[in-house]
């Protein structure tokens, strides 16, 4: 069925999608393909995991991800190596310190090394599942001024944010509005994120498109997974159940 313009969406995805994760990226998957209808998500695929886990040396996990990849799943890269390894100042060092566990990669690179990784990820992840990359998603959502730089030459045709997802060289935003997450590193954030994916139930009927993103770590806290469910059950079955692509040829956001 054609996608009507004023139609309302909702877009998941599965981030840190690596053989590092592969047990709670299949718990994922369950939960998700259960309350979605089949695996109408994305996932955003880390080539070396804090290179420990690299993506080349994992031959039967490059089938999953291909056979994931011919069932629907729209694959995104999701940086390199997905630590933060650069030292930070002013703002940037606020956004690595509380945004972030040491996670975000690309907030510290300048162009050159950006790009030098985006367009490896790329060309990795195209290899492995034999179509284009639906996109670049940077690890924690954070993107220093050599990253944004580097994505307009890139060649993805979407990336995303914490509040928006746009297309690079353009830069039009296709889709606004906070994504859903859920944090739980620790006690206090997984409370925070509770109380802020209850009160974003309530408070996202209206918002155009809605996003939610799940990580492997949420599957060690049941809170999390139950509140993730009943997410995802109160925006698929009030809306349609969208693919990033669809956002490509909507008219406004």
């Amino acid at each position: 069925m054609a996608e009507q313009p004023d139609e309302k969406l909702v877009l998941a995805s599965i981030h840190d999608v690596g053989p590092r994760f592969e047990r709670e990226v299949d718990q994922l998957l369950d939960l998700m393909v259960r309350r979605l209808d089949g695996p109408r998500l994305a996932m955003l695929v880390v080539p070396d995991h804090w290179g420990e886990a690299p993506l080349a040396k994992a031959p039967a996990f490059r089938r999953r991800l291909r056979t994931w990849a011919d069932q629907g799943v729209e694959m995104f890269v999701h940086g390199w190596f997905h630590k933060d390894l650069a030292r930070h100042y002013g703002a940037a060092a606020l956004k690595a310190r509380h945004m972030t566990a040491g996670e975000g990669e690309f907030l510290g690179l300048d162009r050159a090394e950006a790009a030098r990784r985006m367009a490896a990820g790329k060309t990795l992840i195209e290899d492995v599942t034999g179509r284009p990359a639906a996109g670049f998603i940077a690890p924690a959502w954070l993107y220093g001024p050599g990253a944004q730089a580097a994505l307009d030459g890139s060649g993805f045709a979407l990336a995303e944010d914490h509040w928006k997802v746009w297309t690079p060289g353009s830069n039009r935003v296709v889709a606004r509005g906070p994504v859903i997450t859920w944090a739980s590193r620790s006690r206090p954030r997984q409370l925070s994120s509770l109380a802020v994916a209850a009160a974003a139930r309530i408070a996202l009927h209206r918002q155009k498109v809605v996003r939610i993103a799940v990580h492997p770590g949420d599957t060690g806290v049941p809170q999390l997974l139950r509140s993730i469910d009943r997410t995802l059950c109160t925006f698929a079955g009030r809306r349609r159940i969208g693919r990033y692509a669809d956002l490509l040829g909507r008219c406004g956001v």
